[in-house]
């Protein structure tokens, strides 16, 4: 929170104060805390306590991010400082501040901070926590059949190390070219922060509309490098490119990513003048969804039905494991439809051995079950949350598109209120409340928040 009040006191738009005020009562409270848990005994944690601690951490993070949009000129509701916080640290990006264009610069810079955070943070819990808490699927990363890390990092605490230094490094050449490309330093920064952690928030209300034609293109290229592994960017730079460019999960990444713009470039051919988007234009929009970055450069609803519902389900498969992305993530995918190949050949040939494979292994039957139920429980929780979505008296578009974008962390929604050139401001406070839980869900894998309200969990 130092870096923002110090950019108030240099511009004196009068907002240092909440800054000022956000620092005393989080270095208290932490600090109390701190002081609280000294005598700790530094034992190894157990499977109970890093559940509560990986949960617990991005539900206090959000309390203390949101203060100075609370204290500050928003003058934001505790239910929207507290919204707009959860949207920066689980890299969602959906945002109920209007008037960007209008606000101080202290706090533009602050949002994008939250956003940047939150995605080395998940870099890190997907790396280190997910596999071993075997969560949807996860553990094939961490199993030495499934080796993805390699010899190059052993611990930890090595890998937030090196993936710490890559993240940085991106942010640095994100925001070098997008100031190379003509966006003011300050727009640069705020922009690369949130590019790199596939975050979007932006700090004006056209979101990156404001800057089409080129900017587009370099966006495009660093959304797609935030969406793959970060362990791969580790590995190429310790001296071996042959992982990332045999990567499964690449490909198939890659491979979606065209299809798409495929797609709609053909469905927006018959379109004449300024409604047929430009290729960069296009190729932007299914980046910045497919990532979930959630940026928006223009209404993409206005290229029909057959745009809409592509966007829609795009923003439910998300990039590949071990990056800053959200939603199902690639892999599971892949996995799925490998399920799905050997089941059929099963049906054709029932004397046969047919196995889903993964990277050319075998898949066990552990993770593959870690799969299927993600993906049920992804399935389930985006409808439940519809229902519950649509009884705060949203109608049907807003609720369905409003749960998915909460759930897979994409940022904006469907329909003329959240839509790529809406906001979430005008929701009730309890459709608010109702996508909090949902980011927190999404962000976190689903299976890490839920197991938390079973009752054999709390058993001692």
């Amino acid at each position: 929170m130092a870096v923002p009040l110090t950019l108030e006191l240099v511009d004196g738009s009068g907002q240092w104060p909440a800054f000022f005020s956000s620092m005393v009562l989080t270095v208290f409270i932490g600090g109390m805390v701190a002081l609280a848990s000294a005598g700790g005994v530094g034992e190894r944690l157990s499977t109970r306590q890093i559940f509560l601690l990986t949960t617990g951490v991005w539900v206090a993070l959000p309390v203390f991010g949101g203060l100075p949009l609370f204290f500050g000129a928003t003058q934001a509701t505790p239910t929207d400082a507290f919204f707009e916080a959860m949207s920066g640290l689980t890299t969602t990006g959906s945002t109920v501040i209007s008037g960007l264009d209008d606000l101080p610069r202290g706090l533009l810079l602050w949002r994008s901070m939250l956003n940047w955070f939150g995605g080395i943070g998940i870099i890190v819990v997907a790396m280190v926590f997910m596999p071993e808490l075997r969560i949807g699927g996860m553990q094939i990363f961490r199993t030495e059949s499934f080796d993805t890390r390699g010899k190059i990092l052993p611990h930890a605490a090595a890998i937030a190390r090196q993936i710490t230094v890559i993240y940085v490094a991106l942010t640095v050449a994100c925001a070098v070219i997008y100031f190379a490309l003509g966006l003011p330093g300050f727009e640069a920064v705020n922009h690369a922060l949130t590019t790199v952690s596939t975050g979007g928030f932006s700090t004006t209300d056209a979101s990156f509309g404001a800057f089409k034609g080129t900017p587009e293109i370099a966006a495009s290229v660093f959304m797609i490098l935030a969406s793959l592994p970060f362990v791969r960017f580790v590995q190429l730079v310790a001296g071996t490119a042959r992982p990332l460019l045999r990567d499964p999960q690449i490909h198939a990444f890659g491979g979606a990513i065209l299809l798409v713009a495929a797609l709609l470039t053909i469905a927006t051919a018959n379109h004449v003048g300024d409604a047929r988007p430009p290729l960069e234009e296009i190729v932007f929009n299914v980046a910045s969804i497919m990532s979930g970055t959630g940026y928006s450069s223009v209404d993409y609803q206005a290229w029909g039905a057959f745009a809409m519902v592509l966007f829609f389900f795009i923003g439910l498969v998300g990039g590949c494991a071990g990056s800053t992305c959200c939603s199902a993530k690639i892999f599971r995918y892949q996995i799925l439809l490998s399920a799905v190949v050997a089941q059929v050949r099963r049906i054709h040939s029932p004397n046969g051995l047919f196995a889903a494979r993964f990277e050319g292994r075998k898949v066990s039957d552990e993770v593959l079950s870690s799969v299927m139920a993600f993906f049920v429980l992804f399935v389930v929780t985006i409808g439940v949350m519809s229902v519950l979505l649509s009884m705060t008296g949203l109608d049907l578009v807003t609720a369905v598109s409003g749960a998915a974008t909460a759930v897979a962390n994409i940022g904006p929604g469907l329909g003329p209120e959240i839509g790529p050139v809406g906001n979430f401001s005008g929701l009730n406070d309890i459709a608010k409340w109702l996508l909090i839980f949902g980011m927190l869900l999404g962000r976190l894998e689903l299976m890490a928040v839920y197991v938390l309200f079973t009752r054999a969990f709390w058993r001692t």
